[in-house]
């Protein structure tokens, strides 16, 4: 089995959205630490909170996040 790993913008969006990390972790049921984890990509979000963050920022999913194969 291919393993690869999930990319995302979410740093960016965050950062042009003018939100702390603490501040996005409150609109989308999180906390700071885990948006800091998926920001490093650390850790991969579960599906409701990956699109509960892309809702966040009126984007679509796919300009969130990205799957890399390796």
């Amino acid at each position: 089995m291919k393993k690869g790993r999930v990319r995302n913008a979410i740093k960016d969006l965050r950062k042009q959205a003018g939100l702390s990390q603490q501040a996005l972790a409150e609109k989308v049921g999180a906390t700071r630490q885990t948006i800091n984890a998926i920001e490093q990509e650390k850790y991969a979000p579960s599906l409701e909170l990956a699109f509960r963050i892309a809702r966040e920022f009126d984007a679509r999913f796919e300009d969130v996040f990205q799957f890399l194969p390796d």
